[in-house]
């Protein structure tokens, strides 16, 4: 197994031991930004850990429309659905910038599966935390106003990122208005006043390309 993939799934699911067996089953992809690396409505793809880059997951309307209901970055897993159902994904997900992929297909799931000692537990959980995320996500946007609709987003990409506070306690997010908007199904002019909004109150800050959550 190469030092990526072990540092991978040794960040994501510490504690476990890894089989030799493991290692030939594993491969990396890279893809430049733009890349389908699922189309919508395709099945058998593998199990994919982003190990540099990031990704949209977006969901494609019949009329052309395109909403973005989750961010994937460095460190995180996308794919179970479809690779442990073998139903077709219902999703597309795409590279949002050039990505690193660290592809775990059938037979290398299926050994960790049999053979790892807590692989599904901790597997279980991850999906069920952003299964959470993505529920909160669907009923704001069905319930709840732009603000609060926003605030989710916020706070769904600080889960993603995880980014560690500076001196001030201000936590740095990398986002820009446009992929607020997609998030939180608002339009981009929305995103900006709601924003100016919370820069007013004191809760975020917008520099240098990154918004930062401002400690309360």
């Amino acid at each position: 197994m190469d030092d990526d993939a072990r540092r991978f799934l040794d960040g994501h699911f510490p504690g476990l031991r890894w089989p030799a067996a493991l290692a030939p089953l594993l491969r990396s992809r890279r893809v430049a930004r733009g890349a389908v690396i699922v189309p919508q409505g395709a099945s058998g793809h593998p199990l994919y850990g982003v190990l540099a880059g990031a990704l949209e997951i977006r969901l494609l309307a019949a009329d052309g429309g395109v909403s973005v209901i989750e961010h994937v970055g460095a460190g995180q897993l996308f794919g179970l659905t479809s690779l442990a159902t073998g139903a077709p994904s219902s999703y597309e997900a795409v590279a949002a910038a050039p990505t690193r992929l660290l592809c775990i297909d059938a037979a290398a799931y299926t050994l960790l599966m049999d053979t790892v000692p807590g692989f599904g537990r901790a597997l279980l959980r991850e999906f069920a935390r952003r299964h959470d995320g993505t529920v909160q996500q669907l009923a704001a946007a069905r319930l709840q106003g732009g603000m609060e609709r926003l605030t989710l987003a916020l706070a769904q990409l600080r889960r993603e990122q995880a980014p560690a506070p500076d001196g001030r306690g201000a936590v740095p997010l990398r986002t820009t208005q446009q992929a607020l908007a997609e998030l939180a199904g608002l339009s981009r002019q929305r995103v900006n006043t709601l924003l100016a909004q919370l820069a007013s109150q004191g809760r975020v800050q917008r520099r240098y390309g990154t918004l930062w959550l401002l400690p309360d």
